[in-house]
């Protein structure tokens, strides 16, 4: 296979960087697996952690050099410290104690004990597969899960998901009342939306343990425990596998940027150390997060991590991984401050090279275990070769999130009129990816819903939203929100890289902004949720902009347009008219804010055409200034408008603030 320098002369100066950074992964590999199998060798849960044995007996083990003694305390010996659940060393930093069947029950809570020199506390085993925190106290305790049952799994994985259509989900707030939602009722209410709306692909955010709700799950405690307010792990798994007898595959977005700088909690400071998984110093901590950051070229770290990627994958039949805060594990300085306008930040000193090999393995430990895995990265950095093969010199992504087009269309509603909007920037902005890696592009997602953000059909409408959302309005501020609403998705799906994602609720336009409970808002969970009802009645547009997403994933899935690239016919500034094909289908945009244009002329492929699709229709609350299901036919001579590759001429009528789809009959 050609390496990616070969294909981009850009690279061709850091050729040695990137040999030496693929036989460094290499190498890591080979240091854990030797000659075998990279997802053989990587077993630290099957180790560390509470088992039950064959006898019926307990063995917990865990992991803490400087630790001088090590307790098990808990609802089995009233919280005391004592002989009998006191933990023997076995060497290399391990400790581990055996336990009759009597002395720890299911649903029992408990937490280890922890002496080192000059102290001792409190903590939550590091490979705790299960937390629970009190209603009253607050505090987080490990809880002894091993139901009479193993869960009975009924469906196999989804498939593999070349280009992914995804729909990004937070399970707590994912109820309309104000409250923590759960996995039964996600998988009752929810997921038969998404099955309707047509997206095949769920990504899942907070799913690992964290103890303030309210940091949207980025802010990990456990790493092996599934977060308990959601839910048992037998509910998350039924929530799974229901997904996958609907064709929906479940990625999960899984943080190893970071961890919580919590003591009680986390990780820091386990045995009283300050490096047990963390770089030492202040390179183990992050200055803008407040949080741990792992030492990535450090083994214990490593097998940790890398173990927790197959206890998902194996415990929970995960589809896929999101990484989350990939840029702050690249770079020793987190990117922070950074434009990265210059390909040698990514190869030069500043780069953390063991956080690098760290991704790679990882990615060859997935792909490994489920080849129809996938895998996203989260990088805000653009690093050459973070979503490329392996075997090409890459770090083995699948995808990277096309951050920058969420960003694009933020600056240009919020500072440009629309007089000012320029389609051949929106065209270089949408399709500006590198040939040799696949993107998940996307209007919006989590982030721009935050508080203190805004979403985009607020930024259009603001107050308006709040009076002028019926169907009988005529307002022209929520007409014109309306309207870029979709054509914003869909030249944003249309142009996509690889694959598209969209967060739950703002397929219809869910106004407002998402605050979690906090001491600033009295906690409260109004803005914490999803008000799906309003996507309901007949008379108000949300269910206009419901329809229209559904229509959009439809024709996307049954065209097959993502697997064809696009192809740029038409970028009009004056008329502000952007064309382009993708497949089959020819994309017809008119971003004038007042022209329409009758009987306007270009260079297309000869044949007939048929208006699959338009966002002017009723059904999406537009004006119906198109016919859909209307066939067009090409004339026989060259125009100067558009593709010169092409002799014939397709007239169409293009009103204005719409997208025509038009597909070759």
């Amino acid at each position: 296979m050609n390496k990616i320098y070969d294909s981009d002369p850009y690279l061709a100066p850091y050729r040695g960087a990137i040999d030496e950074r693929h036989g460094r992964i290499l190498s890591g590999m080979r240091s854990i697996a030797g000659e075998g199998r990279l997802s053989d060798a990587v077993n630290n849960h099957l180790y560390y952690g509470l088992h039950r044995l064959e006898d019926g007996s307990w063995v917990f083990r865990e992991w803490a050099p400087n630790a001088t003694r090590i307790y098990l305390i808990g609802e089995c010996n009233n919280w005391k410290r004592t002989e009998a659940y006191a933990l023997k060393p076995v060497g290399n930093g391990n400790w581990e104690i055996v336990l009759p069947p009597m002395f720890l029950h299911h649903g029992d809570l408990y937490k280890l004990f922890i002496e080192w020199p000059g102290g001792g506390g409190e903590r939550i085993p590091s490979y705790a597969t299960r937390t629970v925190q009190d209603p009253e106290t607050k505090v987080f305790c490990a809880q002894v899960w091993a139901p009479a049952a193993p869960y009975e799994w009924k469906h196999p994985h989804a498939g593999k998901r070349p280009h992914p259509l995804i729909y990004e989900c937070h399970i707590g707030m994912s109820s309309e009342e104000e409250k923590v939602s759960t996995f039964e009722e996600f998988r009752k209410d929810v997921l038969p939306r998404v099955r309707e709306l047509g997206y095949d692909t769920l990504q899942i955010m907070a799913l690992q343990e964290h103890p303030y709700y309210g940091s949207f799950g980025y802010q990990v405690s456990n790493f092996f425990a599934l977060s308990s307010r959601f839910g048992t792990p037998e509910e998350f798994k039924r929530l799974v596998d229901d997904a996958h007898g609907k064709g929906i595959a479940v990625v999960m977005d899984i943080v190893h940027s970071h961890s919580v700088d919590n003591v009680a909690e986390g990780l820091s400071c386990f045995d009283g150390r300050e490096d047990l998984y963390f770089y030492n110093g202040p390179q183990g901590r992050h200055p803008a997060w407040g949080s741990r950051c792992f030492d990535y070229g450090k083994n214990e770290t490593k097998y940790f991590l890398l173990s927790n990627v197959k206890f998902w994958m194996e415990e929970y039949h995960i589809d896929g991984f999101r990484f989350d805060g990939v840029t702050s594990m690249l770079y020793w300085d987190h990117g922070l401050g950074k434009d990265f306008g210059d390909y040698s930040l990514y190869f030069d000193e500043g780069v953390d090279e063991n956080a690098v090999t760290y991704l790679g393995l990882a990615n060859i430990l997935i792909h490994e275990m489920n080849p129809n895995a996938f895998t996203i990265a989260e990088d805000v950095s653009g690093m050459a070769g973070l979503a490329a093969p392996l075997n090409a010199g890459g770090v083995g992504f699948d995808f990277r999130m096309a951050m920058g087009i969420a960003d694009y269309w933020i600056k240009t509603v919020k500072e440009r009129s629309d007089e000012d909007w320029s389609v051949g920037d929106i065209w270089w902005n949408l399709t500006n990816k590198r040939a040799d890696e696949k993107t998940v592009s996307y209007a919006e997602c989590h982030d721009q819903a935050l508080v203190g953000d805004k979403t985009l059909i607020f930024r259009f409408m603001d107050k308006e939203m709040y009076y002028s959302m019926g169907t009988d309005s005529k307002n022209p501020v929520v007409d014109r929100g309306v309207a870029l609403h979709k054509m914003i998705r869909l030249v944003t799906a249309a142009t996509s890289g690889g694959g598209y994602l969209n967060f739950m609720g703002n397929e219809f336009g869910h106004p407002e902004w998402i605050d979690f409970p906090r001491e600033g808002n009295g906690w409260s969970f109004k803005y914490a949720r999803r008000q799906w009802s309003l996507a309901e009645p007949e008379y108000l547009r949300y269910r206009y902009l419901r329809n229209f997403d559904s229509a959009m994933i439809h024709l996307i899935r049954s065209e097959r347009l993502l697997f064809a690239p696009p192809r740029l016919l038409v970028s009009d500034e004056e008329k502000k008219v952007l064309i382009f094909m993708r497949g089959n289908c020819i994309f017809a945009c008119n971003f004038h804010p007042t022209g329409s244009f009758a009987d306007y002329g270009f260079a297309a492929p000869a044949g007939e055409w048929v208006d699959v699709m338009d966002s002017d229709e009723y059904r999406f609350n537009g004006f119906s200034r198109l016919k859909t299901g209307e066939h067009h036919f090409t004339v026989a001579q060259k125009s100067p408008n558009g593709d010169p590759a092409f002799n014939d001429t397709l007239y169409l009528y293009l009103p204005s603030r719409t997208v025509t789809v038009l597909r070759k009959v």
